[in-house]
């Protein structure tokens, strides 16, 4: 049985292949060759796939602000309130109020990314003030916080609508700043160039300057050497990206469909990182990073200038971005048909005569200043030498005390001997005890010497003290200690 329906699982897929093979075979002799309108470019498929991910954007803050775009973007709700809101209410504050509507999930996710944010944050401030020196005094993290703008440093736990508030604006407005930062920068990056070269040339012999001045008078000719750049915005520029990045016939040139396919997220508008792509070709007829004479940094600074240029042309709104609609004014201008050559950076020194000679001016001064710190750590190198000298010397003389000390204690004192004095004995006294010799303490007081004849007691005194005089010792009561005083006393008393 179950072979029958094996062998009939088999029949049935062998027939379905041929039937399958045969309509193959039917469409393909039956179609005819159609000439294509190569006015009418047909947009390819739009496939389903992950956004690209987005450009650095240069703040700070940059992978927070992404990482909340990110997680509002899920939200259907608020996705649709994003692409449906002005630009000048986004900056109002308007769609910040559509927070409290989307779901509890984001929020949950947004108030992690704050709290990560917030200890971020910390971390930083912590590792400044290490660095700084500041190890033992206590952070003031609340108050270091504020210099944060772009979200609420009283609430660090829970993302809120004053906390996206709060990023859409700081994020617009630093943005607005961060291309005359980055001017800046490069402005201070070519006149240090600049000085490095003239510090160099002084350096060398006549000889060797005149070979050096020469071989950069002739990179500079090799840099100046290349085909002309087109006015970025212009037809004639769109025109050579449609036909040599897109491989399009330029007669067919259409706005409209160039715009689309340069729109790479597909969201209606050009980004400012999608409008530098569109210079790539033209910077290419600039700059080859494998030639001497071509500086890479000066070609981003070059796309920089072409975008901001072509964001003051066509961005009516000034959102930073250009929506379809602005793109389409912007080619029917007469600028657009018609434009005036494009001076490059060459063309366009990034500093004055001026600004060249006072920041030089500042350079000394800041090699003054450094050297004066130099000698200012090296005084006080020394003097902390000097102290540790000091330092050194007296622990060897205390060591030394030390030792002395222990030498001392390891001696033994030998007790005074014991004074034997014939007649009226005076025993010897202990300063720690005060008692009586034990020999004087075992006789019974009725059998104490009997007097002397009084004839023989000067003689015998004075031979008791010629004899104590030759032994060093006590001639008289004021001649003992005192405890020993009392005792002689006492003992000269008794009846």
């Amino acid at each position: 049985m179950r072979s029958r329906i094996h062998n009939k699982m088999c029949w049935s897929r062998a027939l379905l292949t041929g039937w399958v093979l045969l309509l193959v075979q039917l469409l393909c002799f039956e179609a005819v060759p159609i000439s294509m309108d190569k006015t009418k470019v047909q947009e390819p498929e739009k496939k389903i796939e992950e956004p690209p991910p987005s450009v650095d954007t240069g703040l700070h803050y940059d992978r927070y602000l992404r990482e909340v775009i990110d997680f509002l973007e899920k939200d259907q709700h608020f996705r649709e309130k994003l692409h449906n809101t002005d630009m000048e209410d986004i900056k109002q504050g308007k769609l910040a109020k559509e927070l409290d509507f989307v779901s509890h999930h984001v929020r949950t996710k947004l108030d992690e990314l704050k709290r990560q944010e917030v200890n971020r944050l910390r971390t930083l401030i912590k590792a400044k003030q290490d660095l700084e020196g500041g190890n033992d005094i206590a952070v003031d993290h609340q108050a270091l916080l504020k210099q944060f703008e772009y979200l609420n440093h009283m609430n660090p736990h829970t993302f809120e609508v004053d906390d996206l508030d709060r990023l859409i604006k700081s994020a617009t407005k630093d943005l607005e700043n961060f291309d005359k930062e980055r001017h800046e920068e490069f402005k201070k990056y070519e006149m240090m160039k600049e000085h490095d070269r003239r510090e160099h040339l002084k350096a060398l012999d006549d000889d060797e300057r005149k070979k050096e001045e020469e071989h950069y008078e002739d990179m500079r000719k090799k840099h100046a050497d290349h085909p002309k750049v087109n006015h970025p915005g212009s037809q004639n520029q769109l025109k050579e990206v449609w036909e040599e990045a897109d491989g399009l016939d330029p007669e067919d040139f259409d706005p409209k469909t160039f715009f689309n396919l340069h729109d790479t997220n597909g969201d209606g508008f050009f980004d400012e990182q999608e409008l530098e792509a569109l210079f790539t070709k033209e910077l290419e007829k600039i700059y080859d990073p494998t030639n001497e004479e071509d500086d890479m940094v000066e070609m981003e600074e070059e796309r920089l200038r072409m975008r901001e240029h072509v964001m003051n042309e066509v961005d009516s709104n000034k959102d930073r971005l250009v929506s379809m609609d602005e793109f389409l004014v912007a080619t029917k201008k007469k600028e657009f048909l018609e434009p005036d050559s494009w001076e490059t950076l060459e063309q366009n020194q990034a500093y004055t005569d001026e600004e060249m000679r006072e920041f030089e001016e500042h350079l000394v001064q800041q090699e003054q200043d450094l050297n004066q710190k130099a000698d200012d750590i090296q005084k006080q190198r020394d003097e902390l030498e000097r102290q540790q000298e000091q330092l050194n010397a007296q622990k060897i003389e205390l060591q030394q005390a030390v030792e002395h000390m222990e030498r001392l204690k390891t001696q033994k004192v030998e007790p005074p001997p014991e004074v034997h004095v014939e007649g009226n004995a005076i025993p010897e006294m202990h300063a720690f005890d005060n008692q009586l010799h034990p020999e004087q303490e075992a006789q019974p007081q009725g059998h104490l010497p009997a007097p002397q004849d009084p004839q023989h007691a000067p003689q015998e005194h004075y031979e008791q003290h010629q004899d104590l005089a030759q032994q060093g010792l006590p001639q008289t009561h004021q001649d003992l200690p005192p405890g020993h005083q009392e005792a002689a006393q006492g003992q000269h008393h008794l009846p």
